[in-house]
């Protein structure tokens, strides 16, 4: 494929100064009408067209946002980067998508290489390998403050001095285990993430929060906080499955790990909800693909995208103060559980 050409080639070819060129192409007087057209015409035969990304370096602003997701084939950062996406293109702004592959080494690289890139800023959602406060956390914003590059953290956030845009973790898993208990469930069990994760941690506070307001024992062995895959929640449900006294019902806290805590049951031989209700955290069209469709709690992914932007735009602009912003969600009860037993 033929390399486009440049302001500089231009002016190679037909002996002229580089900011003749560029005084041509954007009509600025001093130059002549003769060679003004020749400028032109060349430009035009040779597909000349303009690099904004070098002209906006060289006037200090790229309008560009980085923006890093741990999985982006996962509909859930799919959708919530849909939306920084669609609010960044109506401020004129262009979002650089880097996938972190759920590892801290990756994220840590994916941030070196937008910064490097004189991105404006940088949309980061935490990988799960991401260490907690006061071992990595600090390090990133002191650091990121150091290049002056704006920051926001969504969805999976960290307690740590930085803008954040979050899911009101903690009530919902605390309404989504209410509605299992209060629906007949004996043993409630709890399948999430890593404690490291702010969100799991989150999560499992708001079913612990409910099983206390129920006055219903706090069970170890109906816990499992692991690492966020299907293949772990396919093993971590299998053991509780096959506990002397097994559980009624399952919070799941992220989709893969719901996604597999349902085939397990199915694998058992058990009926859902008659014998195991289910609740899982993810997306509207992935809860429907399952037979009985699974009650889930529903995230709103579109406030979540937007208002990441809005946030890194305002201290783009300037925005010193530190923010941390709670989207609301709610439970959207389907066939999973009701009714849990006869």
């Amino acid at each position: 494929m033929k390399k486009s050409i440049s302001q500089r080639d231009i002016a190679r070819t037909l002996g002229v100064n580089a900011s003749t060129v560029s005084r041509a192409l954007k009509g600025q007087p001093g130059v002549s009408n003769d060679l003004r057209q020749k400028i032109m015409a060349l430009a035009e035969s040779q597909g000349y067209r303009p690099n904004p990304f070098a002209m906006s370096l060289r006037y200090g602003s790229t309008r560009t946002i980085g923006v890093v997701v741990p999985d982006i084939s996962f509909s859930h950062y799919a959708h919530i980067v849909k939306w920084i996406e669609a609010e960044a293109q109506k401020h004129g702004y262009l979002c650089i998508v880097t996938d972190s592959g759920d590892k801290y080494s990756s994220e840590h690289d994916c941030v070196e290489k937008l910064v490097d890139m004189h991105v404006e800023g940088i949309a980061l959602c935490l990988s799960q390998e991401s260490p907690p406060r006061g071992i990595v956390g600090d390090k990133y914003v002191e650091w990121l403050k150091s290049k002056h590059v704006p920051i926001v953290l969504f969805d999976r956030v960290a307690d740590i001095e930085c803008t954040t845009v979050s899911f009101n973790d903690v009530e919902l898993a605390r309404q989504a285990t209410l509605h299992l208990i209060d629906s007949g469930a004996r043993r409630v069990a709890f399948l999430g993430g890593p404690n490291t994760i702010k969100q799991a941690a989150d999560r499992k506070h708001g079913y612990l929060e409910a099983l206390r307001e129920r006055n219903r024992p706090i069970l170890k062995e109906l816990v499992k906080c692991g690492h966020v895959s299907f293949n772990s929640g396919l093993s971590d449900t299998l053991e509780l499955l096959d506990l002397p006294e097994p559980p009624d019902a399952i919070l799941a806290d992220y989709g893969l790990l719901s996604m597999a805590a349902f085939q397990a049951i199915i694998s058992k031989g058990l009926h859902i909800p008659q014998d195991v209700a289910i609740v899982g955290f993810m997306s509207d069209w992935v809860s429907g693909l399952v037979y009985p469709r699974m009650t889930f709690v529903k995230q709103n992914l579109k406030e979540m995208g937007s208002k990441t932007f809005r946030l890194l735009a305002d201290q783009i602009e300037g925005d010193t103060e530190v923010k941390h912003v709670v989207v609301n969600g709610r439970l959207s009860v389907r066939e999973s559980t009701i009714p849990i037993k006869e």
